[in-house]
């Protein structure tokens, strides 16, 4: 569901929709979204020997120049690979021109980067801190996972605001393409940090899934000399007792021994390990388009962890 609503979305998402659909269908809709400066979607089959992108608009084709490929590439500040790895991947443009080739067929001009700069004007800027908007991620990093927010605006997401229960790499919890919420965490500048922990529900919320008695299935964090850290949910990690033979990012399956909301504890008991990974059960628990103020800690807790946005 998209919260914020917009036409700027993140690359991909327009591609497959009847209206984009409608608006490529013949060179007449083409040339009204043309006048009207629309924001449009196709596939880059292309980057030629000049980087210049090649897009397949169905009825007629489509050139992206090299230093209309993105923000940043005609002044240096962004590097090629924004254009070259886009071949074969949906890209958003509007159009700059309807010509005709040497034999007479139609091409139209695009620019990526003028979209991109419709999108920060009209969407981007208009974001404050603590919207939650929909986000596409596009490559992952060891200190964090970028996302495309819109028409291929970069954001990221930094390491420790993926989730509370920590994890090594990005990889743990996303894949490229994945579709995702996230929380607008800082606006610096135009550049937007997200985060996603506070989308992930409660100490108490995610400690509600579960029940003292149960043997439920965890994936491995860390292993340490008093214990072992095992993840229930991406918010909601458990301490088992140490236990020979195992390392982290294996799968588990423990027993939950105690639940304890004061000391925000779950205590367990490893029964087996194993190197298939449960699946990474993603549930969002805030269903609103924007948050002032996250709690992660119980009332009772002695311990306040929360987020001011």
């Amino acid at each position: 569901m998209i919260l914020k609503m917009t036409n700027y979305l993140p690359e991909g998402s327009l591609i497959g929709t009847n209206e984009n659909a409608m608006r490529l269908r013949s060179a007449q809709s083409i040339a009204d979204c043309f006048a009207k400066g629309t924001v449009l979607e196709a596939r880059a089959t292309v980057c030629d020997a000049q980087h210049n992108l090649i897009v397949d608009m169905g009825c007629m084709k489509g050139i992206i120049p090299r230093t209309q490929g993105a923000i940043g590439i005609d002044d240096g500040t962004v590097r090629d690979i924004a254009i070259i790895s886009r071949v074969g991947k949906p890209v958003s443009f509007v159009i700059t021109s309807i010509d005709v080739d040497q034999n007479g067929r139609p091409v139209a001009t695009l620019s990526r980067a003028l979209a991109q700069k419709q999108c920060i004007e009209n969407y981007i800027n208009t974001l404050n801190c603590g919207d939650v908007i929909d986000a596409v991620v596009t490559h992952l990093e060891p200190f964090g996972a970028f996302c495309d927010i819109g028409c291929g605006i970069p954001s990221l997401i930094p390491i420790d605001a993926i989730s509370v229960s920590r994890i090594s790499h990005p990889r743990d919890r996303f894949t490229p393409g994945d579709r995702i919420r996230a929380v607008v965490k800082n606006i610096d500048g135009g550049r937007i940090t997200l985060s996603q922990k506070e989308l992930l529900g409660t100490w108490e919320q995610n400690a509600s899934l579960f029940t003292q008695g149960e043997t439920v299935s965890g994936i491995i964090r860390s292993v340490e000399s008093y214990g072992v850290f095992v993840e229930l949910t991406p918010n909601l990690a458990g301490l088992a007792e140490p236990k020979a033979d195992i390392k982290p990012s294996q799968g588990a399956s423990v027993y939950i021994k105690s639940i304890i909301p004061e000391k925000m504890k779950v205590k367990l008991i490893i029964i087996d390990s194993f190197d298939t990974l449960p699946p990474i059960k993603q549930q969002y628990f805030c269903d609103s388009d924007h948050i002032d103020y996250w709690q992660y800690s119980p009332d009772s807790s002695g311990k306040l962890i929360e987020t001011v946005f």
